[in-house]
């Protein structure tokens, strides 16, 4: 059947981004695509001082592969964790054991705050390398304020720790902003669990644009319409939301401010309008566009929304992405006769093909580093996110599930979010680059899909 970009596909998932070349007696009606998937057991949940609360429910951790290895680091309780219904404590755990770097060590022991030096013998017989202390602390003005004091068990270091003072709906934000202190301390790149997803869900006739925290919780619907929405992407300073809309019976793309919701028509041209990706310098969109008949890739002005077209081809051209530096664009074309990923200058030129394994190869995504590319791709009749070190050549599969899509880097490029089913159920997921760590966040339910990773927030 024809499948997301009018190419032929075997599956049947819904991913509703039309070819009007394909579908111009009904330009509103989106292409699907449902595609089954086999059950993928999670190998672990994620426990805290042995509690079956808020954190095990929280997400899911699978682990594979030989000669991985963790950093075992422990969390002790809070003081003052019970006058907040918000388990900061829990949700530091869960984030640093979501990264793929560390291992939670479970052990039943007291409250222990950052202002006194814990005995670290004890902690250290555990094999605990780094033990987190803090507390949490109901202010005068009615704010919180959240400690925390990071421990080098084995080296016997206070190795410093941060206060963050907040609002109370804003509790989840301190617990994630200590985590990503936690994370920099001991790795020396900087934490992503403060940073926010997007994504769509679909219930009944309803579609929903929602933004949550990077662990799926705390969603916001950003906007709710009867008509599809598709296609989110962050602007490089995190304040908006780039996606489709079918609410004018077509697809239209629309810039929209997530503080206020007030929204920007960007692309409202003749026939489709879709596949949005911003420019490094948030003042440009490149979007698929079909002024030419067909599937093309243009850059649309924000300040004139004046489209420049970048590929002339008598091909499909879609799914643009920029490089972060904003040198490079990769996107998806069938001019080799199969959907593959090519890259051309973000002015346009002569593209080059980058994708040569497997026939059909779409959904690109680049590091922030822009060393490594993921995609999905169909192996056997299953859709599955594969990585390419872009300097060798070499690639990697990193989910095993059949139904994967929509593949996004956080913006320190150490975890891929995705959309795929997990025991027959929508689910986001999270994949360390290597694909030896996979976490299934928390989300909205219903029909999930087209995650997108923001950037760290200013």
């Amino acid at each position: 059947m024809i499948g997301r970009f009018g190419f032929e596909s075997t599956s049947s998932r819904p991913l509703m981004i039309p070819d009007t070349r394909l579908t111009s007696s009904h330009p509103t009606t989106p292409i699907t695509r449902r595609r089954s998937l086999g059950a993928v057991g999670a190998l672990g949940a994620a426990a805290w001082l042995g509690a079956a609360g808020p954190a095990r429910a929280q997400f899911e951790v699978e682990v594979r592969g030989v000669g991985l290895t963790q950093r075992p680091f422990a969390v002790a309780a809070f003081t003052g964790r019970g006058l907040s219904d918000t388990p900061v404590d829990q949700i530091v755990v869960a984030d640093l054991e979501r990264s793929g770097f560390f291992r939670h060590v479970v052990v039943n022991g007291e409250a222990l705050d950052e202002n006194k030096r814990p005995d670290l013998t004890p902690w250290r017989g555990l094999g605990v390398d780094a033990l987190v202390t803090g507390s949490v602390n109901k202010l005068a003005d009615g704010r919180w304020d959240v400690r925390y004091r990071l421990w080098d068990v084995v080296k016997g270091e206070d190795l410093g720790g941060v206060s963050f003072p907040v609002p109370a709906n804003d509790l989840r934000l301190a617990a994630h902003k200590v985590a990503d202190s936690v994370y920099e301390k001991l790795t020396g790149d900087p934490g992503v669990f403060s940073t926010r997803i997007a994504y769509v869900t679909k219930r009944q006739n309803r579609y929903a644009l929602w933004v949550a925290d990077a662990d799926g919780q705390n969603a916001q619907a950003a906007l709710n319409s009867p008509e599809p929405i598709i296609s989110p992407t962050w602007s490089p300073d995190g304040r908006r939301l780039a996606y489709v809309s079918f609410e004018s019976r077509k697809p239209v793309i629309y810039a929209h401010t997530v503080a206020t919701g007030e929204r920007q028509l960007v692309a409202n041209f003749r026939g489709s309008n879709s596949a949005p990706a911003w420019s490094a310098d948030g003042k440009r969109i490149v979007a698929t566009l079909t002024l030419a008949g067909h599937s093309q890739i243009y850059s649309v002005d924000l300040a004139s929304n004046q489209p420049e077209r970048l590929t002339d081809s008598i091909s499909i051209d879609t799914e643009p992405v920029w490089t972060k530096d904003g040198q490079f664009l990769y996107f998806v074309s069938d001019r080799g006769g199969s959907p593959q990923i090519y890259r051309m200058s973000a002015l346009g030129g002569a593209p080059k093909r980058v994708t040569f394994t497997g026939n059909y190869n779409v959904s690109p995504d680049v590091s922030p580093d822009g060393k490594t590319l993921v995609y999905v791709s169909r192996v056997n009749g299953a859709f599955r996110i594969h990585a390419m070190d872009l300097e060798s050549g070499a690639v990697r599969a990193l989910t095993n599930t059949r139904d994967d899509e929509s593949p996004s880097f956080a913006a320190n490029g150490k975890l891929i979010v995705y959309a795929t089913r997990v025991e027959g159920q929508e689910a986001l997921m999270t994949t360390t680059v290597d694909g030896r760590i996979r976490s299934r966040l928390a989300g909205s339910s219903g029909d999930i899909r087209e995650p997108a990773w923001g950037p760290f927030r200013p």
